[in-house]
């Protein structure tokens, strides 16, 4: 059984998303660790790419600065490392797909089965090209999770069919970021997932209030949030993870 099915297990789960090097390396693994400490069921790490397209301008602002800031992938490797000798809960990365190619995808994922990373979540990477890195991903153990957006529409069954890990259902069309409401027929996408696969659904993008969050765990198996945490580091900087902390147990709590 997949690791990541553990982040499952204890009701709804909530998982952050935090961007690697923003501001700093120390910064991100004391952020992730109060998340964990607090209550996040699994942690999405951003990698940081220049042209992130699936990100609106919170999300992009937190990958210029860890670049600018120098980090490189190798870097976050070893973050990783020092992590997992006391973070036990899931962790994927999310990144591009160029990323993992210019790195050499079977070093990449190579090297995330060796550190401990769960999964793999490339926003880029169309479903019909999947074949390029899956039968890497599962040589090393580390799940390629799929996205369903509300533009899925007739390849939701089949993208569900054939998912591993959890299931990333983007709430909304365009770019990540947070979002008063959210009107996309969430139920009627669930509902199909659930029809067609056991894997564990999650869904993100616009979500930053508790009440949100709710309402997506109430549809699915969990909510994923990353603008709203993206932005309280980039207004407390290197004080961030105290705020980061209480953020996650407000929206843990509320998924309880």
């Amino acid at each position: 059984m997949s690791n990541i099915a553990k982040a499952f297990e204890n009701g709804k789960a909530f998982i952050p998303f935090i961007t690697c090097g923003d501001p700093d390396l120390s910064t991100t693994a004391a952020v992730v660790r109060a998340a964990a400490a607090n209550g996040a069921d699994l942690i999405e790490l951003g990698i940081p790419f220049s042209d992130p397209t699936a990100e609106g301008p919170v999300i992009q602002g937190a990958n210029l600065r860890a670049l600018s800031g120098g980090v490189k992938t190798n870097m976050i490797f070893d973050l990783v490392r020092d992590l997992r000798k006391d973070v036990t809960i899931p962790m994927v990365f999310m990144t591009y797909a160029n990323v993992v190619f210019s790195y050499g995808a079977e070093k990449f994922i190579s090297t995330c089965g060796e550190i401990g990373i769960d999964g793999l979540i490339l926003p880029d990477l169309p479903f019909e090209e999947k074949e390029e890195f899956l039968p890497i991903c599962r040589r090393y153990g580390v799940d390629l999770i799929s996205l369903i957006a509300p533009t899925s529409e007739n390849r939701i069954a089949m993208i569900a069919k054939e998912a591993e890990g959890f299931i990333y259902i983007v709430s909304s069309l365009g770019v990540t970021g947070m979002r008063s409401e959210i009107k996309t027929d969430l139920v009627s996408i669930v509902r199909l997932v659930r029809e067609n696969t056991g894997v564990p659904c999650a869904i993100g993008f616009g979500i930053s209030t508790p009440e949100q969050a709710r309402k997506m765990a109430d549809i699915s198996d969990g909510a994923i949030v990353g603008s709203a945490i993206v932005r309280l580091l980039e207004k407390y900087g290197k004080d961030a993870p105290e705020y980061v902390g209480q953020y996650v147990k407000s929206m843990k709590d509320a998924l309880r």
